[in-house]
């Protein structure tokens, strides 16, 4: 449960938290090259987390969020010369606390997210959480305040209104790098049809022959253990599940990458079409910095297995979340593209520097049968 005065800060009016506006994070030194210019790029890494709002929103920067940061420097250093080279950053959502107030974009989270654009030169491809977006304790009579607020600080970095890449009005985007393609939805409004019609014909229009793999981002996880999961299922999730997941499987998308679970896990969903056997992957990425979840329990998916039982669809979690906060550290994944194969490493954050999910850091996303 959340203090009483928390509670009550959440429930100010936009007119109270709006005594200045939001400004927009530094976009980065070494931007993405047209979507043409990099079509022979098959080989580079990326980033990926989720869930940096912190204990002082709006009063210092998020503490443990620089913590992940400054290791993630580390990371694209390492790797600078390698021929995986980190390229951009992508976010899953919830990067503040309450997305109305622009104190807290201004002051806990944009002057770190600079240190990646500016430092780095790192493009930075954040999706909306529900906190970023005034989605919080069930309250959705202001999603325009925190809406105006994230396209605020995001207003250098996606692709702007009127591009192809972008569906209007929306922090809703895609881009593309090399031999993947990559979309951002809003998971908060997963039953917009606008939204998900835009999302189709994205994917209706892709050049699979260049782009061998599809990774899409978003907040609410698909399948998850925690407290967001489990025996509970969110309306997001299940929008997700019924709209967007058949969708995902007609396309063959690889890669899902969610947060909203502050913790790490990894489903496998396996699936035939025409014959062939296919896999897609969700990670689960919310060690940003916000406070630790643990497991709670695995989610019920027999209704979900029965709607895909025409493709074989079944579902496996190859890493669990621990019981305990000590067992689910503060971490970001790197995710290397190697031609036609992915692969995620979990880079544990300070006390959790050791994390091996895996047995080790981590796995190859593939199935021999399923390529």
């Amino acid at each position: 449960m959340l203090p009483r005065l928390l509670l009550a800060i959440l429930a100010l009016p936009s007119t109270a938290l709006a005594q200045e506006t939001v400004r927009a994070i530094l976009p980065p030194r070494a931007p993405l090259p047209a979507e043409a210019a990099s079509a022979g790029v098959t080989r580079f890494s990326f980033i990926a987390y989720g869930d940096t709002r912190g204990r002082r929103e709006g009063k210092d920067e998020q503490y443990e969020h620089n913590l992940v940061v400054e290791t993630m420097l580390g990371t694209v250093k390492r790797l600078e010369s390698t021929p995986f080279p980190v390229r951009f950053v992508v976010m899953t959502g919830d990067a503040v606390m309450n997305g109305r107030d622009p104190r807290q974009w201004n002051v806990s989270f944009a002057t770190i997210v600079n240190r990646l654009t500016q430092g780095a030169g790192l493009p930075y491809y954040l999706s909306p959480g529900n906190h970023d977006v005034g989605f919080v304790l069930g309250e959705k009579t202001d999603r325009g305040a925190g809406l105006r607020n994230y396209l605020a600080a995001m207003s250098d970095l996606v692709p702007r209104d009127g591009n192809l890449r972008r569906l209007d009005g929306y922090p809703t985007y895609a881009f593309a790098y090399g031999n993947a393609f990559f979309l951002a939805l809003d998971s908060n409004i997963a039953s917009d049809e606008r939204q998900l019609g835009w999302i189709e014909k994205q994917l209706d229009g892709l050049d699979r022959a260049r782009f061998r793999h599809v990774i899409a981002f978003f907040h609410h996880p698909v399948f998850s253990s925690g407290p967001h999961g489990g025996t509970r299922v969110e309306a997001s999730t299940a929008t997700l599940r019924k709209r967007y997941m058949p969708l995902f499987r007609k396309h063959h998308v690889a890669l899902v990458l969610t947060g909203h679970e502050h913790l790490f896990e990894h489903w496998v969903e396996r699936y035939e079409q025409g014959g062939h056997k296919h896999r897609l992957d969700q990670v689960v990425t919310g060690g940003g910095g916000a406070p630790i979840y643990t497991f709670q329990g695995r989610p019920d998916l027999r209704e979900y297995l029965a709607a895909g039982q025409s493709e074989k669809v079944a579902v496996t979690q190859i890493v669990r979340p621990g019981p305990d906060a000590g067992d689910n550290p503060y971490h970001y994944v790197v995710v290397q593209v190697d031609g036609d194969r992915l692969r995620v490493e979990v880079v544990g954050v300070d006390w959790g520097a050791g994390f091996s999910p895996y047995r080790s850091r981590g796995t190859a996303l593939v199935d021999e049968e399923a390529r």
